[in-house]
């Protein structure tokens, strides 16, 4: 069973939301500018609260996080409500510990609580970039907990679950609160409270889908600095050869950083500043695509893809082009066919009136 509902969540009047055990799987971002709380502390109040599921580190602690229930729990609640600040791309780390919670509810049966999704808008907008994993191929495993959509989806986290509650059959009931319904929506920029120690501002969500890939590489996409995703750069880089190529909507600025956690953590990186052009429509993917590329050829001996990162980037034919084993008309194509049908499937999955949309 599937509704969305356009009511805050405290005045969902639900046997399980007020007499039953209630879990909470959230971040920061659930903060109640009208009430002056946590989504949680609604149950706290109510004596309803059973589990709280929330990062394993604090706030803004640089590096992975990840929020992770266990089962044994989940079968003693009669609801989990979730509210997280989803940042539109699929590998983001919090959505898919919402997914992989998903999957856990399907195994409980009917012990499987209820799931409460609380919306928010997507700081990335409706902006679609990219392709769905290509799972079937060797050694292409996609990460777990992926759903099939492409890299940059245009969603919202409710569409998403909504999507991929489907995909997996869940038959447990599934509701999700509109992010209209939620005043600190309209008080608040997705952004405000950051999603995560890598997603601190206004310009990360526009950089993630394709800046997402450097995590995989040997270059540094500026964890450990404040300006995460927005430098890329590594100690063996040099400014004197070949420059990177551009992009339509983003400008390369030469620059050094030292991180201050992650990789290269205290020592000096030479790369470059993405530099948005304000009001410009920019593709991460297809530029990071790109610049990988560029760095594969102009640093050979250096420069190396690593674990994990085919099961990111899903697709073999964007590999294909990495390698330098297709063209850039033929990639564009390529990505252009792949959105086109992500558009077309996201379509019966979508809760609000506004339509995701390619960058062409």
């Amino acid at each position: 069973m599937f509704s969305f509902r356009t009511s805050p969540l405290i005045d969902q009047l639900d046997k399980a939301l007020h007499q039953g055990s209630v879990g909470c799987f959230c971040t920061a971002n659930c903060w109640r500018t009208d009430q002056h709380r946590y989504m949680w502390e609604i149950f706290r109040e109510r004596g309803n609260l059973k589990a709280l599921y929330t990062p394993r580190e604090t706030e803004l602690t640089p590096g992975t996080n990840h929020i992770v229930p266990d089962t044994a729990g989940l079968r003693e609640l009669d609801a989990i409500v979730v509210e997280i600040q989803d940042v539109g791309v699929r590998y983001f780390n919090y959505a898919k510990d919402v997914m992989a919670l998903m999957e856990t509810l399907c195994t409980l049966g009917d012990e499987a609580p209820s799931l409460y999704i609380v919306d928010h808008i997507n700081p990335a907008g409706r902006v679609v970039e990219g392709t769905m994993p290509e799972s079937s191929l060797p050694g292409y495993g996609v990460e777990a907990h992926t759903a099939k959509v492409v890299h940059r989806h245009g969603l919202t986290l409710g569409e998403l679950c909504n999507l991929y509650c489907n995909e997996i059959g869940a038959k447990y009931p599934i509701h999700v609160i509109s992010a209209l319904a939620t005043e600190s929506n309209r008080d608040l920029l997705p952004w405000t409270i950051a999603p995560c120690s890598d997603i601190p501002g206004l310009f990360t969500c526009e950089l993630y889908s394709g800046g997402g890939l450097w995590n995989n590489t040997n270059i540094s996409p500026g964890i450990g600095t404040s300006r995460p995703y927005e430098y890329i750069g590594a100690p063996f880089i040099s400014h004197d050869g070949p420059q990177p190529p551009a992009a339509p909507g983003i400008m390369l600025r030469p620059c050094s950083f030292t991180p201050a956690a992650g990789r290269y953590a205290g020592e000096r990186c030479n790369g470059y500043h993405l530099m948005l052009d304000a009001g410009q429509p920019y593709h991460s993917l297809l530029h990071t695509l790109d610049l990988l590329r560029f760095f594969k050829d102009a640093y050979p001996q250096a420069f190396r893809l690593e674990e994990g990162f085919k099961a990111k980037l899903a697709d073999p034919y964007l590999m294909d082009y990495i390698l330098g084993q297709s063209t850039e008309n033929e990639l564009r194509e390529y990505v252009k066919t792949s959105e086109q049908k992500w558009i077309r499937k996201a379509k019966k999955y979508l809760l609000y009136e506004d339509q995701p949309f390619r960058v062409k």
